[in-house]
Order: structure tokens, then sequence, then C-alpha cells
């Protein structure tokens, strides 16, 4: 099914309200959610420029985390349903010798940004995907972002703190917060937010390994 407008706008309020929920965390999630909050009203109205799909490989494990989806976000997941294989799915690193194929494994659709269907220079909304049994190493970036998982038990490390997370748990970064993610025997889908400086890249924490 194509791309349109109205799809676009129901994905981008089904994110927007699944992000916002209340489950009862910490104090700096409320009010970086609310910040996320302020800076999308601050964008309303403007009109969606339709992407160009990408046919990403990861899609084909899609519709498995999307039904893994609906048992929480019903909403979400019926934004989703018709349209995440036509969604402008990507990787931004560059290859790594140590990493072969984690391109074609991860990768991540933004909806709400500078560069995005709906265009906002405060603030990014989106989501990321991590194909099963697949680790995102140690990176970083200046912005500070919030996830909210919607699908997965994945294996989530902050700094020097890593801990098994479901859905609805969400996440805090802050800015230059090194933080890694392993999705185990399940998908991976999360929500993501940027705020702050959303124009600078993500960046490995590390240098590549040298290969074999």
């Amino acid at each position: 099914m194509s791309l349109d407008a109205p799809r676009l706008e129901r994905l981008r309020d089904a994110l927007a309200a699944a992000l916002a929920i209340d489950d009862g965390g910490s104090a700096d999630v409320a009010a970086e959610i609310a910040r996320v909050q302020d800076h999308l009203a601050a964008g309303a109205g403007a009109p969606a420029i339709l992407p160009e799909p990408t046919r990403h490989p990861l899609t084909e494990h899609l519709a498995a985390a999307i039904e893994a989806t609906a048992a929480r976000f019903p909403a979400l997941a019926d934004a989703l349903r018709p349209l995440f294989a036509e969604l402008p799915w990507r990787y931004g690193y560059g290859a790594r010798a140590d990493l072969p194929g984690l391109e074609n494994r991860m990768g991540w659709t933004e909806i709400v940004g500078p560069a995005a269907p709906f265009r906002n220079a405060s603030v990014c909304l989106g989501l990321t995907f991590l194909a099963p049994d697949t680790h995102y190493p140690d990176h970083r970036h200046p912005a500070v972002e919030l996830y909210r998982i919607v699908a997965g038990h994945p294996s989530w490390t902050v700094e020097s703190e890593t801990r098994r997370l479901s859905a609805p748990a969400a996440v805090l970064h802050r800015s230059g917060a090194r933080h890694a993610m392993a999705s185990g025997g399940q998908a991976l889908l999360a929500i993501y937010s940027w705020t702050g400086d959303v124009m600078s890249p993500s960046v490995w924490s590390a240098p590549a390994a040298p290969a074999n």
C-alpha cells in the first residue's frame, strides 16, 4: 500500500501518543515527554513531504514485531500495518569489518525531524528496529534521546548499567551518554525521540575492532 499524507499523519499521532503514555516512570522521563510534546505542537500543521520507500531488508522481520506491538499499543499497530514496508528505513553508520551485515539487521525510520516527512528542526520522532539476535553496539550522540519499547525484551546498557527491559518501558539517554542494545531472540521495536542537538549524528563510542 502506498504512502500518503493521511496515513503518515495517523502514524505520527500514534507514535506521539504511545511515547507519552503514563507508565509511572521517573520525573526525568515525564519532563522529556513534555519537551517532546511542546516541540511537536510548535511544528503542528506542517504538510507531509512524502518520502521514497527504501525497501530495507529488515522489513521482512517487521510484521511479527507489529503483531507483538498490538497487545499494548493497538493504535500504533493499526497505523503501522498498512505502510511499514513503504517507510524510509535507513542505517546511518559506515561499514565496519567487525559488524558484517549489521546494516541489514537494524535501522530506523524518522517521521518527524529536520529531514523527515514532517519537517521540524527541534525534535525527531520515529521508530528503531532490531531484528532478532542483533546487537547494536555502544554509541552516543549530543541529542537527548527517549525510547519507548513497544515490542521485544531487549538487553539495554546505559553507561555501565545493563538491564533486561520489556514493553512499555521507557529509557532516557542524556546528551553524550554511551548506550547499547541487544534484541535477543525476539525483534526489538521502539519509538524514539530526540531533543536538543538534533542535527549532529550518532557515532560509535569506540573504534572498530580489527578484522580477523
